[in-house]
């Protein structure tokens, strides 16, 4: 979490915002993470978010769902992923911030055991975006002994009271969801003004925007008022774009 911190503290001295791209492990293929991740670093990237593929991913879009489940067909795993990030970490000066699925926690070691592999491998937080307030803690203590930030998401529909209980038991960075419904490409730009200023009431950890951002406009709209903007369905869809034109999608990535 060391890293992250300082990541968003220099940004916020030098009043810089961020751009947080995701991108999902194993795809396009399943070797392609370290190399993607070192492409989004030489472009500018200070943090990335590592999608950990699922067979029923209910919040992503088509886009995102389509790269996880050809992933999941290729062979990726939980283990193959640390292994691929624990062989690029000394490379790689961005922050890495796993999400992952409750499902897939329990799969992989239990939230005690899957956090000591994010934090061995190399990871310096992780999202978990399918848990509730709830059972928060089972997940979040493990995390945290590990060293690792905790984020919880934020949406649009939450009550006032639930998303400063949110943003409270998050550490690191705080993740609230532009819009309502799935992941993906839109055409008008998120108004995040007043959520935004409302968090910033409740904590003083940097907000990060991510759901349908999608062209450097919705980036700049966001980062008017948030500290980050995670990208995730345009990076895949210009990836994609890259094989089926046969050209490099690592010069997408970037």
């Amino acid at each position: 979490m060391a890293r992250l911190d300082d990541i968003f503290a220099s940004a916020r001295q030098q009043d810089k915002r961020l751009l947080m791209p995701f991108v999902c492990a194993g795809h396009p293929c399943t070797d392609s993470l370290p190399p993607l991740l070192k492409a989004l670093q030489h472009a500018g990237a200070a943090i990335a978010e590592v999608g950990f593929p699922f067979s029923d991913p209910i919040a992503d879009g088509p886009t995102i769902a389509a790269a996880m489940h050809q992933a999941i067909e290729q062979g990726i795993t939980p283990r193959a992923i640390f292994k691929q990030v624990r062989q690029a970490r000394d490379s790689l000066d961005l922050g890495l911030v796993a999400m992952v699925s409750a499902s897939i926690v329990y799969r992989a070691g239990g939230p005690e055991g899957f956090a000591k592999d994010a934090a061995e491998a190399g990871f310096d937080g992780v999202i978990y975006p399918d848990i509730s307030l709830e059972e928060a803690e089972t997940f979040l203590k493990p995390a945290q002994e590990q060293g690792l930030s905790t984020t919880l998401l934020i949406s649009p529909n939450a009550t006032p009271e639930r998303a400063e209980a949110l943003a409270k038991a998050s550490t690191g960075f705080v993740y609230l969801l532009a819009r309502t419904g799935i992941t993906g490409e839109r055409a008008e730009a998120p108004d995040v003004a007043r959520r935004v200023k409302k968090l910033r009431e409740w904590t003083d950890l940097p907000i990060a925007c991510g759901f349908g951002i999608s062209t450097p406009d919705h980036v700049r709209a966001v980062v008017k008022h948030a500290d980050a903007a995670i990208v995730g369905s345009a990076l895949i869809r210009h990836i994609d774009q890259a094989i089926d034109k046969k050209t490099d999608p690592l010069d997408a990535a970037g």
